[in-house]
């Protein structure tokens, strides 16, 4: 598969007691036409500033972002046109992310404007596009506000705005966390059917490795900042290498409840961790912490075919 969207040091710094504080460091990336990565961490980690970088919604301190091949790092105002018509947001929060005062019509009609599709064939891209979130017929819902709709059929609007300009990547941020457990699987399914149907990139941004794995073929694990672990999704859940993404695979929960799973005895938390200086910034957190891990910043590294690491306790990949 061909690359569509690829970063390279990506970093981002914000000033905070005098100092520069990286809320994203040295972060690279490629995302293949057709595929998913998820990116995973706690609140707090960095993987929203990262997406939002990816999506040029924030400046980065340093490093460059390349779609198709082009820089777009440097670009813009309307110099990002194109790209914002190829990339698209889609949003934790449905009930803040459409305007109330718009009509679910005028909704879907905004971004065809904002790139330039002709007003003759609006109303073909909104038939399309609420046939493929399932809300039909689609003129019982088009002038309806979102105050009339639930949670889920609003998220369902949010998915249709995000596809209606036919977009190449799609970046999910938490896309079904405020919504009721009985119709997050729906949710899921309609993006894995746009992705599969359209051939969409995507970008799952979650704390929830039970969701990643479902949709993602392969995962980054971020920690304050730092991938600390990369690879195929499956393998990296089945044989986590690094101890904070066992820790993440220790808390999914577990069907069965007579199943006896006891969490990884991690020390603190993310704020307890040092916002700089050298060494591994697990490590005030970490059961297997050794002097070295104070002093050696140590980075990814292969631990195993397609997959890295940066962790002392895991050998270098022959």
């Amino acid at each position: 598969m061909s690359v569509l969207l690829q970063a390279t040091g990506l970093t981002k710094s914000f000033r905070m007691r005098g100092r520069d504080v990286h809320a994203v460091a040295d972060v690279s990336l490629t995302v293949a036409a057709g595929a998913a990565l998820g990116i995973v961490g706690e609140s707090g980690c960095g993987k929203t500033t990262t997406a939002r970088m990816l999506l040029r919604l924030e400046d980065p301190t340093a490093g460059r972002i390349l779609y198709e091949g082009a820089d777009i790092t440097d670009l813009h105002g309307r110099a990002l046109l194109p790209f914002r018509a190829r990339a698209q947001l889609v949003f934790q929060n449905p009930f803040d992310a459409l305007n109330p005062r718009f009509s679910i019509r005028q909704s879907l009609v905004e971004p065809l404007r904002n790139f330039g599709i002709p007003a003759g064939a609006h109303a073909a891209h909104i038939e399309a596009v609420m046939q493929r979130v399932r809300l039909m017929p689609a003129a019982a819902w088009l002038d309806r506000r979102p105050h009339e709709l639930s949670g889920g059929q609003l998220q369902r609007v949010v998915l249709a705005r995000a596809l209606i300009a036919g977009p190449r990547l799609i970046v999910a941020d938490e896309p079904v966390s405020m919504l009721d457990v009985s119709v997050r699987a729906g949710i899921l399914n309609l993006l894995r059917e746009a992705r599969d149907s359209l051939g969409l990139a995507a970008i799952y941004i979650s704390h929830d490795l039970a969701l990643i794995r479902y949709v993602c073929e392969r995962t980054m694990v971020m920690y304050l900042g730092r991938v600390v672990e990369e690879g195929p999704t499956a393998a990296l859940i089945a044989t986590p290498a690094h101890p904070y993404t066992a820790a993440l695979v220790a808390a999914v929960p577990v069907a069965r409840v007579e199943q006896n799973r006891a969490a990884l005895p991690i020390r603190g938390s993310l704020s307890d961790a040092p916002l700089a200086g050298p060494g591994c910034a697990f490590r005030t957190r970490c059961p297997y912490a050794m002097p070295r891990c104070e002093t050696e910043t140590l980075a990814l590294r292969d631990v195993a075919p397609g997959r890295r690491a940066a962790c002392h306790l895991v050998g270098v990949a022959s």
